[in-house]
């Protein structure tokens, strides 16, 4: 697809337009997937530095989303913590001779 008309280009400097030379700039490139803002399908050529701002805010949306996952971890694994420790305890008080297994202490001789 070509660029409008009107479009000059960042990489010369707005000197040229877009149309002059955009089968050869490395800067020319095509994004498909969804449109982080309006979640509409997007398949569009454009300018890389137009699509700056778009990809900087999904990889915000992506840090913000990969930041939920490991807090959720993280609190999956403290209560997971909290409950083999209560079971530890709870064996050590039925078990009297346990802390003496654990500490690998001789049992039963004085």
């Amino acid at each position: 697809m070509k660029p409008d008309s009107d479009m000059t280009c960042p990489y010369t400097g707005h000197k040229e337009t877009c149309r002059d030379h955009y089968a050869n700039c490395p800067k020319w490139m095509n994004v498909v997937g969804t449109d982080p803002q309006t979640g509409a399908a997007v398949n569009q050529w454009n300018c890389a530095d137009a699509w700056l701002p778009i990809l900087l805010i999904e990889n915000s949306q992506m840090q913000r989303q990969t930041g939920a996952a490991v807090d959720s971890f993280k609190n999956e694994m403290v209560k997971s913590n909290e409950f083999n420790t209560q079971i530890l305890l709870t064996a050590v008080r039925q078990v009297p001779e346990l802390p003496k297994i654990i500490n690998d202490e001789p049992i039963g001789e004085q």
